[in-house]
């Protein structure tokens, strides 16, 4: 007997989910579940089958090759791919870039399809063919031809002028030269595939290239993102130690003759996996060691790569997507309004058709002095005169209509260009409207759905507060003796490498390092002076951090001011000022960090030879890690509950001696996983986890992030617009509901509901809606019952956790018990299908059942939630609500978010970028889109 609770069994409903628990992975969300194979199989099926799959991960991974200094490698046949008939073309594209609709031959043709697709411009074309019938016209061919053509014209040369701008732009994109290094010269050319070029400071990136080597020491490149990202703080590349030992000079790189394996072009800007084979050793590839189309170079003489993709295979290119014609709520009204007009239009000319054939009959054909010489009957001529109505009455239909919104939305764009409110003078920046087509939009929006950091929040980090040993430090605490009423901050004197910017007021914390009673604390510092990827360099003798995000430039700038300053680093080392005293490591291997991984380690030998794993992430991935001889881990746990409750970002810091025949156990599976060509992410992955175990627990940090002046105000504007506020971060329970109250989207007379009180509703809604079913379900109109009473204040605070228990997104762990599965009868499989179908109708159910709660509510703040789980709610938000919805965000983790939709929209406004006060909708200095539902 198959029941419907059978098919409910695809989810671990028996666990409660933990509201400190990030999903591990964005894959523990996905909508459906995979069908397990049978675990036994033929050995010839397996044998076939894993051939296949290798076939395949060939074809995915390794078909991109790229040769140093040959052309010509990459116009031989097998590369060559047919385009129409027997027309071939090489697969590797130029460096040209096409970003324009149209060219001299598609203008006309393209344009006029598009403008045709108007209802309004297709009824005056048919119009205009019907005036050609000399049977049936009732006025002159021109009187309809002459305002068609200015209606088409207008518009016409709009879109012309927009794509002649494109192709201006285009031009002077390719036409930029760069100096290639032939025959070891310089020289400006346009580059192609393979070619080894020469870029300076301050230079656009043409191509994604490999880096090689550059005038600073390592090889290292300082590039700028914004292009690509938005992020204005500088990152860091750097070239394999092979490539900067032996490609420094221009004379040495004109004999190159590398050769690389790598993927096909995609639009992962984060991700490139490759291999470069050359002096019969193959070395990994990274995306840290690629130089992206669009970048700058900064603080860097110059570098030397080699073009890997070019053109239209640039990574930045493949995210470009085509120009697609926009079309907003307006233009679906007015084509909507011109459809109805168009069929009150038939059935009057219609009428008056049928009306014209009965007077005809009646008296047409007995008036001698009305006979026009044609023998016609009467049917015959009202058939022909129900055309000729239609010509008489075009004047129904408004084709001057959309010229007149065109016109309003150009006056539009340029009362908010003059808004002054929106001008902010600090930076001399005004708000600049970039599209005409969407700003009546932003007037219709009815959901926010924000981040938090950076969009709320100021995305400038401070360092706060520390627990080392189970004891919080950062707190103001009197000192002993004739100092007690000390209430100054820390004197940072003593440390000649302290910026002096930073105000910290436990003075007990700076004894305890000096004295070094607890080796724990000294510890602690050392491992944020080591465990991250900030670069540094020397000006005017100081010291000067180049950190790829703001959390870890304030860990490294705090262990600076408190003794263990990070003083430079070299390919494969290390150096530290410990108290003063200079001390050098061999890295042995950086694990780096990911959105998955949430943890970032480093593994040194300290100069005396021993063998330690540092290590520093968030609190959930950190505890699942550590030894289970851990003392201080309920004294830690306790005071992340304070940091969080005080709004502070948090990170756990641990470490691990390793032994040596260990590590060098490891190792081997470290270089293996480092070059492979297929999944090396997941193998990195599988290596990484078999170290990163046994951990002892040293503490935690607490930074803060203050949020951006005027935020509560900009709020209560929107709440006023009856504007509902939801945001999306992944920070914990206690983090995002003292945000929420701090920026006034939560107030004391909230009620505030969390996960296991909406569960509960819902799980009752669903019974309900299960009992009202049956027979003659389909019968019974649907009645909306609202959750809560009417006129209370609510807010809804939920966990991923939780969300994926209350959207059945929940995957259960696959048994790794091997089955014999034997084939099903046609009633299980058709058993199976209905129990599926059951399964999906009650998944959809209890979905637009969380909407509809959430939305009763004044605000949602959703914590601990991955990417893909923002994507997902805005989705869900979208699908059941038919909204306008504004999606922002300033991170590469709000992509998901702001793309989750069928059509995003670009973003209509550029803002000026407001740190220090905000307006309504234009004060987040962040990427935002417009949703159409």
């Amino acid at each position: 007997m198959h029941s419907e609770r059978d098919s409910e069994t695809t989810f671990e409903e028996d666990s409660q989910p933990n509201d400190e628990v990030v999903p591990y992975s964005d894959d523990e969300t996905e909508d459906e579940l995979d069908d397990q194979g049978p675990a036994v199989e033929p050995e010839q099926n397996r044998i076939n089958r894993e051939a296949e799959e290798t076939r395949e991960t060939l074809r995915k991974d390794c078909t991109w090759q790229v040769k140093a200094n040959d052309r010509s490698f990459h116009e031989q046949p097998h590369f060559m791919n047919t385009r129409f008939f027997c027309i071939k073309e090489s697969k590797y594209a130029n460096n040209a870039i096409k970003t324009y609709k149209y060219n001299a031959f598609s203008f006309l043709p393209m344009n006029l399809f598009e403008q045709f697709k108007r209802a309004a411009n297709f009824y005056f074309l048919i119009l205009l063919i019907l005036q050609a019938i000399p049977e049936i016209s009732t006025l002159a061919w021109y009187t309809t031809l002459v305002p068609l053509l200015v209606v088409l014209g207008i518009t016409a040369i709009k879109d012309l002028v927009d794509d002649v701008a494109r192709h201006k732009m285009d031009n002077e994109i390719n036409n930029r030269t760069c100096e290639v290094i032939k025959d070891g010269s310089g020289s400006g050319a346009q580059f192609g595939l393979g070619d080894l070029c020469v870029m300076g400071v301050f230079c656009f990136e043409q191509a994604d290239i490999l880096l090689l080597s550059s005038s600073e020491p390592n090889s290292l490149c300082y590039v700028e993102t914004a292009e690509l990202d938005g992020e204005t703080n500088l990152k860091f590349k750097m070239a394999l130690e092979i490539t900067h030992q032996y490609l420094q000079r221009e004379n040495s790189l004109t004999t190159f003759d590398g050769f690389i394996e790598c993927e096909e072009p995609n639009n992962r800007l984060d991700k490139f996996t490759g291999t470069l084979i050359w002096r019969n050793t193959s070395f990994p590839l990274d995306a840290d060691k690629v130089l992206l189309r669009g970048c700058v170079i900064r603080n860097t003489d110059f570098c030397h790569g080699m073009v890997i993709f070019a053109g239209a295979d640039t990574k930045i290119m493949k995210n470009s997507g085509k120009t697609r014609f926009k079309r907003t709520k307006i233009d679906y009204l007015m084509n909507y309004m011109v459809y109805t007009i168009f069929v009150v239009l038939i059935l009057v000319s219609a009428g008056l058709a049928i009306g014209h054939a009965y007077w005809e009959a009646q008296v047409g054909n007995y008036s001698w002095y009305l006979y026009d010489g044609e023998d016609y009957t009467p049917s015959y001529r009202g058939f022909l005169n129900f055309w000729g109505y239609i010509i008489i009455l075009n004047t129904m239909v408004p084709i001057s209509l959309y010229v007149s919104v065109e016109v309003i939305r150009l006056g539009q764009s340029y009362f908010i260009n003059w808004d002054l409110q929106m001008y902010y003078p600090e930076k001399d920046t005004p708000a600049k409207a970039r599209t005409t087509t969407l700003n009546e939009q932003l007037g219709q929006i009815h959901y926010v759905f924000s981040d938090k950091t950076g969009t709320l929040t100021q995305n400038i980090m401070t360092f706060k507060k520390c627990c080392i040993n189970g004891q919080i430090y950062g707190e103001w605490k009197p000192l002993p003796g004739p100092r007690a009423c000390v209430t100054r901050q820390v004197d940072f004197s003593w440390n000649t490498f302290a910026d002096g910017k930073l105000a910290f007021y436990d003075h007990y914390l700076i004894e305890q390092i000096q004295s070094g009673k607890e080796s724990e604390v000294r510890q602690f510092f050392f491992l944020l002076a080591v465990c991250h990827t900030v670069m540094v360099d020397r000006m005017d003798g100081q010291l000067n951090y180049q950190a790829a995000s703001p959390d870890e430039g304030a860990l490294v700038s705090a262990a600076r001011n408190f003794g263990f300053a990070f003083l430079a680093r070299t390919q494969n080392t290390i150096t530290v000022s410990e108290l003063g005293t200079e001390r050098t490591y061999d890295v042995l291997a950086i694990l780096d960090f990911n959105s998955d991984r949430k943890r970032m380690s480093i593994i040194v030998r300290t100069p005396e030879g021993n063998i330690r794993l540092y290590c520093k992430g968030a609190d959930t991935v950190i505890y699942e890690r550590l030894h289970q001889m851990n003392p201080t881990k309920q004294e830690t746990q306790d005071a992340l509950d304070v940091f969080a409750s005080e709004t502070l970002r948090t990170l756990c810091l641990c470490y691990k001696e390793i032994e040596e025949k260990e590590y060098e156990e490891w190792n081997k599976k470290f270089m293996a996983a480092s070059v492979v060509s297929s999944n090396r992410d997941e193998a990195l992955d599988k290596v990484y986890e078999e170290i990163e175990k046994d951990l002892i627990l040293l503490g935690a940090t607490a930074i803060e992030d203050k949020l951006q002046d005027g935020v509560p105000e900009t709020i209560s504007k929107l709440a006023k617009a009856d504007i509902k506020i939801w945001v999306l971060t992944g920070d914990k329970k206690e983090t995002a509901e003292n945000i929420g109250f701090a920026c006034e989207l939560l107030t004391e007379d909230t009620k505030i509901c969390y996960g296991e009180d909406i569960n509960a509703l819902l799980h009752t809604r669903m019974e309900n809606q299960r009992n009202r079913g049956g027979v003659y379900a389909k019968f019974v109109p649907p009645v909306h019952e609202p959750f809560f009473p009417p006129g209370e204040n609510r807010a809804l605070i939920i966990t991923g956790s939780w969300l994926n228990e209350i959207l059945l997104e929940k995957k259960t762990k696959r048994s790794k018990i091997l089955k014999l599965k034997f084939p099903r009868t046609e009633e299980e499989r058709r058993m199976r299908t209905q129990s599926k179908r059951r399964l999906e109708a009650r998944k959809e159910q209890r979905q637009k059942n969380f909407v509809d709660l959430a939305c009763e509510c004044s605000a949602v703040i959703c914590c601990r939630v991955t990417p893909k789980q923002k994507a997902m709610v805005v989705d869900l938000v979208k699908r059941y609500k038919k909204a306008i919805t504004l999606a922002i965000g300033d991170g590469a983790n709000d992509v998901n978010m702001i793309k989750s939709e069928s059509r995003p929209w670009p973003m209509p406004l550029e803002l000026p970028e407001r740190r220090n006060g905000m307006d309504v909708l234009g004060g987040y200095s962040s990427l935002f889109s417009i949703v159409h539902p």
